[in-house]
């Protein structure tokens, strides 16, 4: 890292500011145990091969090391991967034993394998899982570990620095000074990492302390020599004035290094995921049993209510351990006295909401739907609120041990918006993320309204949201896309929201590693 003042920076040659975005890799350690003996005068030489999936075939991705005459193999070559939280990133480990120079596979016995997502292995850092035959039959007594850690470096560095009895470089006023940091790139050339703001009329700034990634900075080595001149240079007037010192110094106030935790953090530091899912039972969605309603199940066996349950869960479940979720329903008239509800569990059991897992939810759901009245209106508010009371109990917790998201899922405007915007900006405050999915071709401006990207959302009562944490996608725009893609654009800003919660309240990972 090179710091240049004012005056000496490089002029032919330098790169513009980069965005500044760090990619997520994760380093994957295997090892074996109680592996099957293939061989006839020694043991088993196993080696490691993880596939990834692409378009549902299964492609190799790397293989480790061949553990020669070994049943407990712990290999030493490790898997990196880069690490996409809104994807289901599905991999297969298998092993063999090494018989044969050859790198064809069916040239050598086939130990056993084991199938999960990246995000299954991210969530408990750490698995071990039967290893199973072709036949899906247990590989003996085989068993297979796999460790996650991440490997980006999320160090930051924070400068604070000053200005002292800097050149007056305009004709009629002082100098509007302000610094610029560059660092030498790979092609030699210099790239602008950080500029400071401008403070106007002064000749003694004191510019407000910055923080960037230290990878940004200085690559990341913080044993990296750095050029830091502390004596403005104007190389004319030191041509010019054979008494000439400098023209003022720059003061190094503060220097600090630390770990700024990221969303993978969080996770291997055993964060969990809390999901719960609301639906719309109004009576705009239509009777179900019509193939116009928006809540008619098709002969494929889905709906758009599904198709957003499917992408959202099929994420999230990695992340919670016993995979049980509150699914809840909102607008409908329920037996036996067939009073309106908007916060009713669709599995009938108040007192044990939960569903196991995202195949739970989509069977809770289809079962209710022959039970229910549809009705209105559509209110927001009651089931906005029942998940903040969870998250509020969560605020007493000491690290960053859970975070909690709802999945709306509605076909029309928002009836009770004064009091769902009061219960957003609440909500703000604690540990908890709401995804909005609008299916239908209804008008959603009232939902663009409560996604704050634009701007801050405020209560009726004026109270500003502590942070953006809805997430609008309205499904219309999906309909045609890859279902991969719905889970893409609702999940994106997820990670964001959950690290800004965290860091807001100094909050580190439960199983957090010294920086």
């Amino acid at each position: 890292m090179a710091y240049i003042p004012s005056g000496g920076a490089p002029a032919a040659g330098v790169a513009p500011v980069g965005s500044q975005y760090c990619v997520c890799k994760v380093e994957l350690s295997v090892s074996g145990q109680n592996l099957l003996d293939r061989d006839v005068t020694s043991k088993s030489d196993p080696f490691c091969v993880l596939f990834t999936e692409s378009d549902g075939r299964w492609i190799e991705y790397d293989r480790t090391e061949t553990a020669v005459n070994n049943l407990n193999p712990a290999f030493s070559k490790k898997f990196v991967l880069d690490y996409h939280f809104e994807e289901v990133q599905k991999l297969k480990f298998a092993l063999f034993d090494q018989d044969k120079s050859s790198t064809q596979l069916e040239e050598h016995d086939f130990l056993g394998q084991f199938s999960c997502s990246l995000g299954t292995i991210v969530s408990s850092k750490k698995i071990t899982r039967p290893l199973l035959l072709m036949n899906d039959k247990p590989a003996g007594k085989g068993l297979i570990t796999v460790a996650a850690q991440e490997l980006s470096d999320n160090q930051v560095i924070t400068l604070s620095l000053a200005g002292r009895k800097l050149d007056k470089k305009d004709l009629f006023g002082k100098s509007d000074p302000f610094l610029e940091f560059y660092k030498p790139g790979d092609d030699g050339k210099w790239m602008l990492v950080h500029r400071t703001e401008v403070i106007k009329y002064t000749l003694d700034p004191v510019w407000k302390p910055f923080t960037v990634p230290l990878v940004s900075l200085c690559d990341g080595d913080v044993e990296k020599p750095i050029q830091l001149e502390f004596e403005c240079i104007n190389p004319k007037k030191q041509r010019k004035k054979k008494n000439y010192k400098n023209s003022g110094i720059i003061i190094l106030r503060s220097c600090e290094i630390n770990r700024d935790y990221s969303f993978l953090d969080y996770i291997l530091g055993g964060c969990q995921l809390m999901f719960t899912v609301g639906i719309d039972f109004t009576a705009s969605n239509g009777n179900p049993l019509d193939p116009s309603s928006l809540h008619y199940i098709n002969p494929m066996g889905t709906n758009e209510y599904l198709s957003a349950i499917w992408a959202v869960g099929q994420i999230i479940q990695d992340y919670d351990s016993d995979k049980m979720f509150p699914a809840l329903g909102f607008g409908a008239q329920l037996p036996p006295d067939w009073k309106v509800s908007h916060e009713f569990a669709i599995n009938f059991n108040p007192t044990n909401p939960f569903c196991s897992g995202v195949d739970g939810i989509a069977q809770a759901y289809s079962a209710c739907l022959p039970h229910i009245r549809f009705y209105g209106p559509t209110n927001f508010s009651p089931i906005v609120n029942h998940v903040a009371r969870f998250a509020a109990q969560a605020t007493q917790q000491q690290t960053a041990t859970q975070y909690f998201i709802l999945l709306i899922i509605t076909d029309g405007v928002i009836s009770d918006m004064e009091e769902t915007r009061h219960a957003v900006v609440q909500a703000s405050k604690l540990p908890m993320s709401i995804i909005i999915v609008g299916v239908g071709n209804a008008d959603f401006a009232a939902m663009e309204f409560l996604d704050g990207d634009s701007r801050t959302l405020r209560s009726h009562t004026g109270e500003e949201a502590a942070r953006d944490i809805v997430q609008f996608v309205p499904f219309r725009e999906f309909r045609n896309a890859a279902k991969e893609t719905l889970a893409k654009a609702v999940l994106a800003e997820l990670p964001q929201q959950v690290v800004q919660y965290f860091k807001h309240k100094n909050l580190p990972p439960t199983h957090s590693e010294p920086a």
